[in-house]
């Protein structure tokens, strides 16, 4: 879906000289103790995050959004042919083979934006900050008149979050009352995103589910039955980032997860799915997808997707020598960690790369939002992630960013609410 020069100029001039939308941080604190009900929760654990959320938000083409989605849509559909999942035989770990239904719960599709069609970049299972940019797109001042409410479904997240759980549930066969929802990562509450652990469990609790945060360790399989504390789990909402619960220490998640005692979400079948970056290789070869039943109308829109490819000895002559147009990405990787991009390698990592098990994607630069920061008017990167469940967007929000990838590190950067113009 092309831009047309309006829009995009709209969008373009706001982000380039759009100062007066700013983030309201005591409307945000005082939201977030109330959410919690911790007065302490704001200035212990978001006051403590300088760079969690951005002062500024970013602004996009409607027509972006409507891209964006129809991407999501394309790559959904491609997920269920057979073609394609019998591909993924070839990288996938044997667990994933279990497949109890759930879809996964916070699906994460992030975007670089340009003058041409949004890049998909990559896809997450357990996408992290929905809560927190909610709460994000509240709490912002709007002074011009150019801009729509910054999330047309701000108003219907919290439903649409209790339903998605919820669908997840009735998805593996249940039919009793979901009770218990566990939600699980390691060392939960030294985690960066903490906070809004804290806020689904108070989301839960409103609906009349008891929510605790949980460690995997923690975790028992006794019975036939998850147990954290002692008492049963029903749900498991899944933060880990050991996608195939492989380590000793999610042994309990894991074996329930198998047995179909606990409904896992997102899951190690949804992360084959989806998120293994090896899949981009399949989502960007247009003759595959043909082959295996893709309709016209979605290979068009999946063309738009960086071309990928798996780093091996056949072509990493030509891929050394090409490396500035490409960025190198761990197969399981998450978070930004170990990625390269090609013009920044030194022979050194490019040794690692080749001993590791990478893909190179075609590059696709991040577009740029302007902010002032401490007086001063800087530029810093951009993406935009789409949270959907079953193909449909719950929330967006972009990241503003300094370096090669997204982090939480830069000033002025951080979660940044999406205003689409």
């Amino acid at each position: 879906m092309n831009k047309t020069e309006p829009t995009l100029a709209a969008a373009a001039n706001l982000n380039r000289s759009c100062f007066c939308l700013t983030l309201d941080e005591t409307a945000l604190s005082a939201a977030l103790r109330h959410e919690s009900g911790d007065p302490a929760f704001y200035g212990h654990l978001i006051a403590s995050r300088p760079h969690l959320f951005s002062q500024s938000p970013v602004f996009l083409p409607k027509a972006d959004g409507a891209a964006m989605h129809e991407i999501v849509l394309a790559i959904e559909a491609a997920a269920v042919l057979q073609g394609y999942r019998e591909a993924l035989h070839a990288w996938a770990p044997a667990i994933a083979e279990v497949d109890h239904g759930p879809l996964g719960a916070f699906m994460g599709y992030d975007f670089h934006l340009g003058d041409s069609d949004p890049k998909l970049i990559e896809i997450n299972t357990n996408a992290g900050g929905a809560f927190l940019n909610a709460f994000l797109a509240r709490a912002q001042i709007a002074c011009c008149s150019e801009v729509q409410q910054p999330q047309p479904l701000l108003d219907k997240f919290e439903g649409a979050v209790f339903a998605m759980f919820q669908a997840e549930w009735r998805r593996q066969g249940r039919r009793d009352r979901l009770r218990r929802i566990a939600i699980v990562d390691d060392e939960p509450t030294e985690q960066y995103l903490y906070p809004e652990f804290v806020l689904a469990k108070r989301l839960f609790e409103r609906h009349g589910i008891e929510a605790v945060v949980a460690d995997a360790r923690d975790l028992r399989y006794e019975g036939g039955a998850l147990l954290e504390g002692g008492s049963p789990v029903d749900l498991v909402y899944n933060r880990l980032v050991d996608f195939a619960f492989e380590e000793p220490r999610h042994a309990a998640l894991r074996e329930a997860y198998k047995d179909g005692r606990v409904v896992a979400t997102p899951n190690p079948h949804n992360h084959a799915l989806f998120a293994d970056k090896r899949n981009l290789t399949l989502l960007s070869d247009q003759l595959a997808l043909r082959t295996w039943g893709l309709t016209g109308d979605q290979l068009t829109t999946l063309a738009s997707l960086p071309h990928t490819v798996r780093v091996t000895s056949a072509n990493a002559e030509a891929l050394w020598s090409g490396r500035k147009q490409f960025f190198f990405k761990p197969s399981s990787g998450h978070g930004g960690k170990a990625v390269y991009r090609g013009d920044k390698i030194t022979k050194g990592v490019w040794a690692t790369i080749l001993e590791s098990d990478y893909v190179a994607q075609t590059f696709a630069a991040p577009s740029e939002r302007t902010i002032e920061v401490e007086g001063a008017r800087v530029q810093r990167k951009l993406d935009v992630r789409l949270y959907t469940y079953a193909g449909e967007t719950i929330i967006a929000a972009a990241r503003l960013y300094q370096g090669q990838t997204t982090n939480f590190r830069t000033p002025g950067g951080g979660f940044a609410p999406v205003f689409f113009v």
